[in-house]
């Protein structure tokens, strides 16, 4: 297992390293459209659907995202969408996991459905934007998740239980504790500020996701980052509770020793567009 996590590992960082520093930055969001195209496939699955079926939903919202990136969307001021989209998931993520694994089944298999191959296209639509935006932006958004996962992992294991009384969410992921947030929320913290100051120190042409927040004020830095903190535990929390729903661990194979792609993006797809939403917000107009 540990061989093949390794060799999977090597090899995406072989396909898509030299996509992200590429000087367009059109490979890295083709690259990211197959990878949502085949999220889009698990998440059909997951909900039911059959093989063609679920080929087809892959398909489709591949699709909708080369018809995003045609339409010059990329390059567009989405301020309305970003609001619109991070309003949905922090209400409607709440509200899914307020429910719990049982409902999630209740609801109609086509919502299901169209729900979350919005979500998938949103994220491929924030991730390509923000590359199109600059590298530096976002990595700044990609290693804040990234950050919140490995603080939040080793806290859990060193103080899980010892400061609260319950599990984050025993039924959904019973491994998840509140002193792992903490130190997710903690780790992205750290991030931000130094992240900045190398900003300022540095020769960039493209400034940090926590350049712009800062530029309002440390205290909305704070604020806004241990939010992408908490949303990215929400999407996390989420997917999990979607494969408890379909009684299977992994959302595929198709990443052997890392299960499949939503396994491991599911902590970006609320904070891709929320991290859009507070930078397209506090643009200047």
């Amino acid at each position: 297992m540990l061989k093949q996590r390794v060799i999977t590992a090597l090899v995406l960082l072989l396909i898509l390293l030299p996509a992200l520093f590429y000087h367009s930055p059109a490979p890295f969001c083709a690259i990211a459209l197959v990878f949502i195209a085949a999220g889009a496939w698990e998440w059909a699955r997951l909900n039911g659907y059959g093989p063609v079926a679920s080929l087809f939903s892959g398909f489709v919202c591949g699709v909708a995202c080369a018809a995003a990136w045609w339409l010059g969307m990329l390059e567009q001021s989405l301020v309305l969408l970003w609001i619109l989209a991070g309003a949905t998931w922090v209400l409607a993520g709440a509200w899914a996991l307020h429910r719990g694994v049982s409902a999630w089944s209740a609801h109609p298999q086509a919502v299901r459905l169209v729900s979350g191959l919005i979500a998938l296209w949103l994220a491929w639509l924030a991730v390509a934007q923000a590359r199109v935006i600059g590298i530096n932006f976002l990595l700044s958004i990609l290693v804040l998740v990234w950050v919140a996962d490995i603080f939040a992992y080793f806290a859990g294991r060193a103080l899980g239980g010892r400061f609260s009384r319950g599990k984050l969410a025993p039924s959904i992921s019973p491994g998840k504790s509140w002193e792992g947030v903490w130190g997710g929320m903690a780790g992205v913290v750290v991030l931000a500020f130094v992240w900045r100051w190398a900003d300022a120190t540095g020769s960039i042409t493209v400034p940090s996701l926590y350049s712009q927040l800062g530029r309002q004020g440390w205290w909305l830095l704070l604020i806004a980052v241990m939010f992408l903190s908490a949303m990215s535990v929400v999407g996390d929390l989420f997917e999990s509770l979607v494969k408890r729903s379909a009684g299977v661990k992994d959302s595929s194979g198709l990443l052997p020793g890392h299960g499949g792609v939503l396994d491991r993006v599911d902590a970006l797809l609320p904070t891709l567009p929320l991290a859009m939403m507070l930078y397209s917000v506090l643009q200047p107009r």
